[in-house]
């Protein structure tokens, strides 16, 4: 038993030199020196009787051969790591590190409010988080899951919804609508300055999306701001640099209640997809991610139980039903 787990104590650092392409940033993940972590890669390499990393004084990768090996333990690795969770689990008890990358929103939105209450439930699990508004592939980058969009979602992922649809809203400031006018029709759009939104998938400047009694369009919007990041965006149209169309409606909605914004064409908006957990399908998610998913949802808050009449009360009501 202690032979097994050190073989796998050895071979999952040279999962993390791999990985993280330098011994330095695996050791200091690992809780290991750079001499002890490369001697644990020379003990590795001496089982098959050949070089598994390539190093230079500035990186770490795989050689053929080791990329070879490594395509076939990986997924035992995973297993393995299941494995020793579910016992956990069975044994009352719940731990490990759990790697969750999401969208800038969902992190402010869906996860940080809900950090508290989750470490309190679960003290030993440590939430490594990511914040990543890119489509990051989360089973290369090792992740246990990611939040994104529902729309933006890999087919072979299990996808978990955490919120509704969101309508957009285009918004303007009530001072740049009084120097320039409402637009009554998305074609008014060409006639204004607007704020527009750089896609991460492709890079391409987002062209908005609108529809009306089933007639649908879309409009290249120019204007004298792009971005890729909502918070620029929304605070561009609170100075009145123009007219911002929006998904992240928490700040909008806020600004909206405030009069600080103003929305426009309210009645062409579109609904886009909501906010979604997702996994690989190739995997069982672990206890962690289970209990992570729960918080996220609400589950594990106490469910008010049904009210109970007391006897007088149930009385009482009787006596309250008119006779025929």
């Amino acid at each position: 038993m202690h032979y097994a787990k050190a073989q796998f104590a050895k071979d999952a650092s040279l999962r993390d030199g791999w990985f993280r392409s330098s011994f330095a940033r695996a050791a200091e993940h690992l809780g290991l020196s750079p001499s002890a972590l490369s001697q644990t890669n020379r003990q590795l390499e001496a089982r098959p009787g050949a070089r598994l990393l390539s190093r230079t004084t500035r990186s770490v990768a795989p050689t053929a051969t080791g990329a070879q090996l490594y395509a076939r333990i990986a997924p035992l690795f995973r297993d393995m790591a299941d494995a020793v969770a579910e016992a956990s689990a069975a044994a009352g008890q719940m731990g490990g590190t759990l790697r969750i990358n999401t969208l800038a929103m969902a992190a402010t939105q869906v996860v940080a409010p809900r950090l508290g209450r989750f470490h309190q439930a679960h003290p030993d699990v440590a939430l490594d988080i990511v914040v990543d508004d890119g489509l990051s592939d989360i089973v290369a980058g090792r992740f246990d899951a990611g939040i994104r969009v529902g729309g933006r979602l890999e087919k072979d992922m299990i996808a978990v919804r955490l919120t509704p649809d969101v309508k957009m809203v285009a918004v303007a400031s009530p001072g740049y609508l009084a120097r320039h006018g409402t637009p009554q029709s998305p074609a008014d759009l060409h006639g204004h300055a607007c704020i527009n939104w750089r896609l991460q998938v492709d890079g391409r400047t987002y062209r908005w999306e609108f529809a009306k009694k089933g007639k649908r369009l879309e409009v290249a919007a120019q204007g004298p701001l792009v971005t890729n990041h909502s918070d620029i965006g929304v605070a561009a149209a609170l100075q009145g640099l123009g007219i911002a169309y929006a998904f992240d409606r928490a700040r909008v909605d806020e600004s909206i209640d405030q009069g600080l914004l103003v929305p426009v064409l309210a009645d062409w908006s579109v609904a886009k997809h909501g906010l979604f957990l997702y996994y690989s399908n190739r995997r069982h998610p672990s206890p962690a991610l289970s209990a992570f998913i729960d918080c996220l949802l609400d589950r594990d808050l106490p469910q008010p139980r049904p009210a109970v009449q007391s006897p007088a009360m149930a009385t009482a009501a009787v006596r309250r039903v008119p006779r025929r």
